[in-house]
C-alpha cells in the first residue's frame, strides 16, 4: 500500500498504480495537465469576500476528494497497549549516541518497521554537534507520527517521519518538528548525513574533523574529506543539489538568490522544477512555495491553483500555517467545514453509501484529524480518535504506534 492509501487523492504523488483509477469528479488540476508547483515568498491576495459560508455543492464539488481505489487486506485483530518500555529507552540521553538500540528496537518493535542501516551513525554525529539525543518515546506535544532523535541547538527536536503506509522501498525521511506540523530537512538517513558531512568540510575554518570522525564508516562510504574543494565548485549550495540530493531549504534559498539578481524567470523554473512529482512525495511544500512565487510575480490565478495543489497534500507538510496558503488559494474556511463535515457521523455513513470501503472511509478521517490537529487545537487532543481510525482500518501496529509516549 502506498501513501494514497492513508492521504487519498490530497497526496500529490503518483506511487501506485491504481492512481489512475481517482474519479475524474476530484479537485481540478491546473491546467496544463500535470500537477504545477507551489510557492512561498510571503505575498498574499485578498481572500473571497463571502464570510464564514456554509458548504455549497460548488464548492464540494472543487474540494479535494479523499477516496481512492486501493487493495486492502483486513483481519481480524485484538487491539492491545503495548507494555512500557525499559528504563534506558525513557530519558534524554546526554551521551554520545554510542547506544543506538533504544531506538533501533523502538523502531521495529514500536514503529512496526524497519530502522535506518546507519541510524546509529547519525545520532553519533548529531551528538558531535552539540544535539540532544531523546528518548524515541518522549513524544509529548509531537505530531504523532514522528520518531524523536535529537534536540538541535535552537530546541526544535529532529527525527523521522513514519508514515503510516509508504509505498516498498521508500525510507523514512528527516524532519524537524515545527509547530503546525513538520520541515523535511532529507529524504533519509544516508542523505543526511552526507549533507552534515560536507557542510562541515566546506565551512571548517581549523580543518576540525570531529563530525567526521563520529560518522565512522559511514563517512567514508558518503563522503570523502575534501571533495568539495576538489570539486572546484565554488557554491556549496550547488555541490549539495549536484552531488548530495535535493533538499527543500536549498532550492528555496536558490529561488530567492535569483529574485534578488532580478532573474525571475530562473527564480520560476526553479520553483517549478521543486514540485517535481518524484521529488518530495507527500509534502506539500513546494507547492505552497511555488504558488507565493507565481504570486510575487503578478500571477495570481495560476498562484491560486497552485495553493489549491498544495491544499491537497497534508496541511502539516506545507511548511507554514494552513492560514497563509489558504489565503493564497482564495478559500476561507470552506475547506476546514468540508473536513468537520467528512469526520462527522453524517459524513462517514454517506461516503459508504457511496460506496467507499469503511477501512478507506477510517483511514481519510485518520488524515482529516491530522489536518484539524494541526491548525486547531494539539495534536494531543486528536491522538485516541486518530488512533481508533487506523485500527478500524486494520493497522492495528500504527495505532499503538501513534498512542505510545513514555
Amino acid at each position: 500500500m502506498s501513501i494514497f492509501a492513508v492521504y487519498g487523492t490530497r497526496v500529490p504523488v503518483a506511487p501506485s498504480p491504481l492512481a489512475g483509477s481517482a474519479s475524474s469528479k476530484e479537485a481540478p488540476r491546473i491546467a496544463g495537465g500535470e500537477s504545477i508547483s507551489g510557492g512561498g515568498m510571503g505575498s498574499t491576495v485578498e481572500c473571497s469576500s463571502r464570510r464564514n459560508k456554509k458548504a455549497t455543492a460548488r464548492h464540494i464539488e472543487t474540494r479535494p476528494r479523499k477516496s481512492q481505489a486501493w487493495d486492502i487486506r483486513r483481519k481480524p485483530t485484538v487491539y492491545a497497549f503495548l507494555p512500557p518500555l525499559p528504563p534506558d529507552w525513557t530519558r534524554a540521553s546526554s551521551g554520545g549516541g554510542d547506544d543506538a538500540s533504544g531506538h533501533l528496537s523502538f523502531i521495529k518493535d514500536v514503529a512496526a518497521t524497519e530502522p535506518p542501516k546507519r541510524l546509529h551513525h547519525l545520532l553519533k554525529v548529531l551528538h558531535a554537534r552539540g544535539e540532544t539525543i531523546v528518548s524515541p518515546g518522549s513524544r509529548q506535544g509531537l505530531i504523532p507520527l514522528v520518531i524523536p532523535l535529537a534536540q538541535n541547538l535552537s530546541g526544535g527536536v529532529i527525527g523521522l517521519l513514519r508514515w503510516p503506509t509508504a509505498p516498498p522501498g521508500m525510507e523514512m525521511p528527516i524532519v524537524e518538528v515545527r509547530k503546525h506540523g513538520v520541515w523535511l530537512l532529507a529524504k533519509n538517513v544516508d542523505q543526511y548525513i552526507h549533507r552534515i558531512l560536507v557542510e562541515e568540510d566546506a565551512n571548517s575554518q581549523n580543518g576540525s574533523d570531529e563530525l567526521y570522525r563520529a560518522s565512522s564508516e559511514a563517512g567514508k562510504e558518503l563522503y570523502n574529506k575534501g571533495d568539495f574543494a576538489k570539486s572546484q565548485i565554488k557554491n556549496l549550495e550547488v555541490y549539495l543539489l549536484k552531488e548530495v540530493g535535493m533538499f527543500p531549504d536549498v532550492l528555496e534559498r536558490k529561488v530567492t538568490r535569483h529574485f534578488d539578481e532580478g532573474d525571475e524567470v530562473s527564480a520560476m523554473v526553479t520553483g517549478e522544477f521543486y514540485t517535481k512529482k518524484d521529488l518530495f512525495p507527500g509534502f506539500g511544500r513546494p507547492f505552497a512555495f511555488y504558488a507565493e512565487i507565481l504570486l510575487r510575480v503578478g500571477r495570481a490565478s495560476e498562484a491560486k491553483d497552485a495553493a489549491r495543489v498544495a491544499l491537497k497534500s497534508p496541511w502539516w507538510t506545507l511548511g507554514c500555517t494552513y492560514e497563509e496558503v489558504a489565503q493564497i488559494a482564495q478559500w476561507e474556511d470552506e475547506q476546514i467545514e468540508y473536513i468537520k463535515e467528512k469526520v462527522s457521523e453524517e459524513g462517514k455513513e454517506e461516503d459508504i453509501k457511496k460506496g467507499k470501503a469503511p477501512a478507506q472511509v477510517s483511514l481519510d478521517e485518520a488524515a482529516f484529524l491530522l489536518d484539524l490537529a494541526s491548525i486547531e487545537g494539539t495534536w494531543s487532543d486528536y491522538l485516541e480518535r486518530i488512533a481508533e481510525c487506523y485500527k478500524e482500518a486494520g493497522f492495528d501496529d500504527i495505532a499503538k504506534f501513534v498512542l505510545y509516549r513514555d
